[in-house]
C-alpha cells in the first residue's frame, strides 16, 4: 500500500489531504487545504501562501489519479468546493444531515448540490466496498474532539490492502483522540498505520492541560493495543512548543508528523507566523473577516486574495 500525505500542518498549511493506492484502487482523502485567517493577530505570511499554492497543486495532481474521493467532514481545510475535482469519480462524503452542526450543514448542502450531477455521490457512514486489491470501510460518526463538541463529527476511512494484509486508517479530526469512543473504534480497526489530528495544544489555555493530556494518554493506549505507526499532525502542530509538548509521543518511536513520514523536515508555518512576519519587509495587514454564508470563505477562494494565491486546476 502506498500512502502519500499531500498537504498538512507540518507541510505549511491546514490540511490532512492524503492519497492512498492499493494496486488499481486509488483514493483521495480530504482534498482541502486552508490557512488560518488570523494567528497572533496576523494574517498569513508569504511563505504560507506559497505553501498553500503547492498544496493545492499536489491535491489537484493526485485527484487525476484517483477513482474515489473521501470527505470526512465539512471544515474547509478538508474539502474543496470545485466540482471538477470530483467529476467522474465515486465520492463518499459525510452525511450532510446526520450528526452535523449548522455551519457544516450549509457547506455540505452547497457541495452536494454542486457535485451530485457530475459524480457518484453517497453518504460515507458505515459504507464498505471490496475491490480486487483492497477493502474500504467508513466509520460511524466520531466526535471532532470531545463527545458533544460543537465542532460536530467526522467519518474515518479504513483501507485494508488485501495483498499485504496492511491496514491504513485516516481518522481525520479526532484530536488525539480525545473521545474514548473514537479511541475504542481505532483499536477495533487494528491499523498498521494511523493518521490523525493530535490534541489542540495551541488552545490549552482555553481547554485546560487535563484535556490535552487525555488525548496523549488515549493515543498511547491505541499504540499499546495495536502496535501501529502514527502520523500525528494538524491541530497538534499549531503550538509553537509542539515538539516538547508531545515528547511522550515522539519518544515512543511510533509517532511522526506527516512531513517526517515523507522524510522531510517540519514546516509548521502557522506556529511560526510571528517570526515569519518579523523576517518580512512588508507591514502585516489583517485579512478580511470570514463571511457566514454558503459560499466558500475568503481564505478558500482562488484568485481573490490580496496575495493572489491560486490553487491547482483539477481535471
Amino acid at each position: 500500500m502506498k500512502v502519500v500525505p499531500l498537504a498538512a500542518d507540518s507541510l505549511g498549511v491546514r490540511s490532512m489531504a492524503t492519497y492512498v493506492e492499493c494496486g488499481a484502487t486509488r483514493i483521495l482523502v480530504d482534498p482541502g487545504a486552508a490557512l488560518a485567517p488570523n494567528r497572533y493577530g496576523l494574517p498569513p505570511a508569504d511563505a504560507e501562501w506559497d505553501a498553500l499554492k503547492r498544496a493545492n497543486d499536489r491535491i489537484s495532481g493526485y485527484a487525476t489519479r484517483s477513482g474515489l474521493v473521501f470527505v470526512s467532514h465539512y471544515h474547509e481545510d478538508h474539502f474543496r468546493y470545485d466540482p471538477g475535482l470530483y467529476a467522474g469519480r465515486t465520492v463518499w462524503a459525510k452525511d450532510p444531515r446526520r450528526m452535523i452542526n449548522p455551519r457544516q450543514a450549509e457547506r455540505a448542502d452547497t457541495l452536494w448540490k454542486s457535485i451530485a450531477g457530475v459524480s457518484r455521490l453517497d453518504s460515507a457512514e458505515g459504507r464498505s466496498v471490496e475491490t480486487a486489491d483492497a477493502r474500504l470501510s467508513a466509520s460511524p460518526p466520531l466526535a471532532h474532539g470531545i463527545e458533544g463538541t460543537g465542532l460536530g463529527y467526522v467519518t474515518a476511512l479504513t483501507v485494508t490492502d488485501l495483498r499485504e494484509g496492511t491496514r491504513f486508517v485516516h481518522a481525520s479530526d479526532v484530536q488525539g483522540p480525545l473521545s474514548p469512543v473514537a479511541a475504542a473504534y481505532l483499536i477495533r480497526e487494528r491499523p498498521t498505520l494511523l493518521y490523525l489530528s493530535g490534541p489542540p495544544a495551541y488552545l490549552e489555555g482555553q481547554l485546560g492541560r487535563g484535556l490535552i493530556e487525555q488525548g496523549i494518554d488515549q493515543l498511547l493506549h491505541v499504540i499499546g493495543q495495536t502496535g501501529c505507526r502514527v502520523l500525528f499532525d494538524h491541530h497538534a502542530l499549531r503550538a509553537p512548543d509542539y515538539r516538547e509538548r508531545f515528547r511522550r509521543l515522539w519518544d515512543t518511536g511510533h509517532v511522526v508528523t506527516a512531513a517526517g513520514f515523507l522524510g522531510l523536515p517540519d514546516e509548521a508555518l502557522e506556529s511560526r507566523r510571528s517570526d515569519l512576519w518579523r523576517g518580512s519587509r512588508k507591514q502585516a495587514r489583517r485579512m478580511e473577516p470570514r463571511l457566514k454564508r454558503r459560499e466558500a470563505s475568503a481564505i478558500m477562494r482562488d484568485g481573490r486574495q490580496r496575495r493572489k494565491a491560486k490553487g491547482g486546476s483539477s481535471a
